[in-house]
């Protein structure tokens, strides 16, 4: 990946998505990244039509404020929002808008005596869900559950064991953010590749090819952010909202995004079909506990384990 390219102001504008300071300014380093991708030709002006799309996908979403007041859209608007939203996030998954001419930067080979041949694309239109969900939605993105009374017990735990200081809250918050990470990737690793084994899905086979460190930047900053904001902050997070008054609502919510999630690998068959059903679970109690960062900690665990230690992506016969 030349240093001269579009990816690392992508990277960086994916970075600056984290810190709440720098969050709002993450569009003026996407911005730079899809001019210089027009100019090399990775993309058409055609594509322009995606950000264009999300953008009236917000405006038709978003409160507007009237005398410093918020206005809620209608609720059509609001529904035609989503549902148009719905539609452009699987478009951009599946990379159908067409004018994306995304590199190949892994040419496809086996990474491993018994593995299907396995290569990798740097994407501009994937993305673009990520940073529409964490800007235009605002979900918790560190140590807070799903909904908002639970994010009120969070606040009211947190200033109870931290004396109501700043500073510890913080500190607490990015603890239980850590513990939900560690433990929902512990739980994706062991049940996941375990039943994984089990199948004959994959087999051991520790490596890391040369290829390795783009793979593993490609996926902690925008492969495992973008899956984690569309399933769980979007997904997870709505039907969390719109079923708060059930009892279980949350739960469902959950159950539903990781359902969805391993639908989306209907191409492996109905073992990945499994498999990312078990880890969407995983990942959606991550998100509730610890918000979208644990989510995508735990995604990248799993996956960096999965690369790391056992066949990638699959073994070819099983």
């Amino acid at each position: 990946m030349p240093l001269y390219s579009p990816w690392p102001a992508l990277f960086l504008a994916a970075l600056m998505l984290w810190p709440p300071a720098t969050r709002r300014w993450a569009l003026v380093p996407l911005a730079m990244a899809w001019a210089w991708a027009w100019r090399d030709g990775v993309i058409d002006p055609v594509a322009l039509a995606a950000p264009a799309l999300l953008a009236l996908t917000a405006v038709c979403i978003r409160p507007t404020f009237q005398a410093n007041s918020p206005a809620t859209p209608p609720p059509a608007l609001r529904l035609f929002g989503h549902l148009l939203f719905v539609l452009l996030a699987a478009a951009l998954f599946l990379h159908l808008i067409p004018g994306f001419h995304n590199p190949q930067v892994i040419a496809p080979a086996p990474l491993s005596a018994d593995a299907v041949a396995f290569g990798m694309y740097l994407n501009l239109d994937k993305p673009l869900v990520a940073f529409w969900v964490i800007l235009v939605l605002a979900p918790p993105m560190v140590g807070g559950y799903v909904g908002a009374d639970a994010g009120r017990a969070l606040g009211s735990d947190a200033r109870s064991h931290a004396g109501g200081n700043a500073g510890g809250i913080a500190v607490h918050i990015a603890g239980r953010t850590l513990v939900a990470a560690l433990l929902a990737c512990a739980a994706a690793v062991l049940v996941c590749l375990g039943l994984a084994l089990a199948l004959g899905v994959v087999g051991w086979a520790p490596k890391w090819p040369d290829t390795g460190w783009i793979w593993l930047l490609n996926n902690a900053l925008l492969v495992t952010v973008a899956e984690e904001a569309l399933f769980r902050g979007y997904v997870q997070q709505q039907l969390a909202a719109c079923w708060r008054h059930r009892r279980y609502g949350g739960w469902a919510a959950l159950g539903v995004a990781a359902l969805l999630f391993g639908l989306a690998h209907f191409a492996g068959g109905w073992q990945w079909m499994l498999l990312a059903t078990m880890a969407g679970l995983a990942y959606g109690a991550a998100y509730r506990y610890g918000g979208l960062a644990a989510a995508v900690l735990a995604h990248l665990g799993l996956n960096a384990a999965h690369f790391g230690l056992f066949t990638y992506p699959m073994r070819a016969v099983f």
